[in-house]
């Protein structure tokens, strides 16, 4: 057991389900962006003291790192489209479809969290969320080999550009419509891809 899993579950119950806690964090990272989302804001919107959010989840960048799991498990999740056995075109094309759906969606949330906090580089939640774009394109790639396509490290590189546009448009205040119609234009250099 890790020392962050010892911290949760010393002392009196908790009384607030860790998911919510976690579900609330995402959703003000996604609105301000890390840098902007202070302990204060968030012990707030969870209905927590400062030292039940740190015994609970040790930092703010470790509760971030959470956040952005949760946000990958849960918005786009990839095992609902790389299921092995499902043709190429069809997984990837769904996922790039659910996709500008979930970075239209809400007026306050655009884009993607991962995608958009990946930008910030060497900064603590530039590393967090570059590492679990890096997993989500390896899984990505690794069902594409497993399918037997040519160039699925292409494929690959090409889905993931694709994500990257879209979450950037979404930010830009484009419409679901507009970034579905890209994601459905996007279908025709995938079978291109996937053909070869």
């Amino acid at each position: 057991m890790t020392d962050k899993e010892n911290k949760r579950v010393r002392g009196r119950p908790r009384g607030f389900a860790l998911d919510d806690a976690i579900e609330a964090g995402q959703h003000l990272f996604h609105e301000h962006g890390y840098e902007n989302v202070s302990v204060a804001a968030l012990t707030q919107a969870i209905g927590i003291t400062p030292p039940s959010f740190y015994t609970a989840f040790g930092s703010k960048g470790a509760f971030f790192r959470d956040a952005l799991q949760r946000y990958s498990t849960t918005v786009v999740p990839l095992d609902r489209f790389l299921i092995p056995g499902q043709s190429p075109r069809r997984a990837l094309g769904d996922m790039l479809t659910a996709a500008a759906h979930a970075y239209a969606s809400h007026p306050q949330r655009r884009g993607c969290l991962i995608l958009e906090h990946a930008k910030a580089g060497t900064t603590e939640w530039g590393i967090a969320a570059t590492q679990i774009a890096g997993e989500n394109r390896s899984r990505v790639l690794t069902f594409l080999e497993e399918s037997d396509i040519p160039a699925p490290a292409r494929v690959a590189d090409y889905v993931a550009t694709t994500m990257l546009g879209l979450s950037s448009a979404a930010r830009e205040g484009w419409e679901e419509a507009r970034l579905i119609a890209v994601a459905e234009t996007a279908l025709g250099g995938l079978d291109q891809l996937v053909q070869r």
